[in-house]
C-alpha cells in the first residue's frame, strides 16, 4: 500500500496519483500521513480506491468523490465531500460547515458533530451524523437522506424540496416549509439500512422523527419526484 507523506510530498502529487489509476492496478489502497490540515485532499477520485488520511484536513476534502472510499482519522474543514457522486466518505471526528453540500450520491458518515448547513442543496447523497448538526442544515435539500443521531439547530430543512430528514434528538426550529411527517414502515426500513452502513448498532429506527417538505413553496408534481 502506497504511503504518501504530505510533509514531504506536494498535495498535487497525491491527487494526481489518485486520478491516474490504471485499469487492473493492484495499488488501490493509499495511506496519507501528516495532512496537517491541508485543503483539497483526495478530491476528484473516480476509481474504487481506498484512502486513509491519518489526521485532520482542511476544506473540500474528498470533493466530487465518485466511487472511492475516503476515511479521515480526524476532523474536516468546510465542504467535505462536496458534490460527491458515489462511494463513501467517513469523518472520524467533527466536520465544519456545509458538509456534503450539493452531493448527488454516495454515503457521508460524520462520527462527531457537523456544523451549519450540513447537506445544503443535497441532491441524492445520504448523510449520517452521529452527533449534532448546526443551523440551516438541509437548506433547499432536493433528494437523499439526512440522518442525525443527536440534535439539530435552527431552521432545519428551510425551503426543502424532497430530501428526507430523520432526527433522533431535539430540533431547535424548523425552517420555512419544513414540517414533521409520519414515520412509515418504508422509512424505518431505510433508516435501518443507513444506520447499519454507518456502523450504528445501538440505536433503533423507531427513536427518530421524520421531517419533510410541506410542498407549499414550490410547484410540486409527484410525477417528477425523482428529478429533485
Amino acid at each position: 500500500m502506497p504511503v504518501i507523506d504530505l510533509a514531504t510530498t506536494p498535495l498535487r502529487e497525491l491527487n494526481s496519483a489518485l486520478h491516474n489509476i490504471q485499469n487492473g492496478s493492484n495499488d488501490l489502497s493509499f495511506e496519507v500521513v501528516n495532512p496537517r490540515g491541508s485543503h483539497s485532499v483526495a478530491v476528484g477520485i473516480d476509481a474504487p480506491v481506498t484512502v486513509d488520511v491519518k489526521g485532520s484536513v482542511g476544506y473540500y476534502c474528498a470533493g466530487m468523490n465518485d466511487g472511492g472510499t475516503v476515511t479521515v482519522h480526524g476532523s474536516a474543514g468546510p465542504g467535505v465531500a462536496e458534490n460527491m457522486m458515489s462511494g463513501t466518505v467517513v469523518i472520524e471526528g467533527d466536520a465544519s460547515q456545509y458538509a456534503g453540500a450539493t452531493g448527488r450520491g454516495g454515503l457521508l458518515v460524520i462520527k462527531g458533530n457537523a456544523a451549519s448547513r450540513c447537506g445544503i442543496s443535497m441532491k441524492g447523497i445520504d448523510i449520517v451524523v452521529h452527533g449534532n448538526i448546526g443551523h440551516m442544515s438541509a437548506f433547499m435539500g432536493q433528494s437523499g437522506h439526512l440522518v442525525v443521531l443527536g440534535d439539530a439547530g435552527d431552521a432545519l430543512g428551510d425551503s426543502l424540496y424532497e430530501a428526507k430528514l430523520f432526527v433522533r434528538g431535539s430540533v431547535k426550529s424548523l425552517g420555512a416549509d419544513c414540517i414533521e411527517k409520519e414515520l412509515r414502515p418504508e422509512h424505518l426500513t431505510k433508516l435501518a439500512e443507513l444506520l447499519e452502513k454507518a456502523g450504528v448498532s445501538e440505536v433503533r429506527p423507531e427513536e427518530f422523527k421524520r421531517y419533510g417538505s410541506a410542498r407549499k413553496l414550490y410547484n410540486f408534481n409527484i410525477d417528477n419526484a425523482d428529478a429533485y
